[in-house]
């Protein structure tokens, strides 16, 4: 299902986007659908790997506290492994 979306944009925008599409022998249309995929996959990319860092550093700090201060290095150390 396609959906119509009407932009305006000013005169250099619109010529710039003309210029661009032209070179990629795509359509305006299928250019800046292109374009918006892209950053859209960027954007999904960039927000899990902000998750997923914010869970190892959950996920450390909890490890952490049930070894008080200690590291796994230091606790292996100790223990002469």
């Amino acid at each position: 299902m396609t959906v119509r979306k009407n932009f305006v944009f000013d005169e250099e925008v619109a010529e710039h986007l003309a210029e661009l599409a032209k070179q990629e022998k795509k359509s305006q249309t299928a250019f800046v659908q292109e374009l918006i995929e892209n950053r859209y996959r960027s954007e999904k990319v960039r927000k899990r790997k902000e998750a997923f860092e914010k869970l190892i550093a959950l996920a450390d700090k909890e490890f952490t506290g049930l070894f008080g201060d200690k590291t796994i290095q230091s606790i292996k150390a100790e223990m002469d492994v």
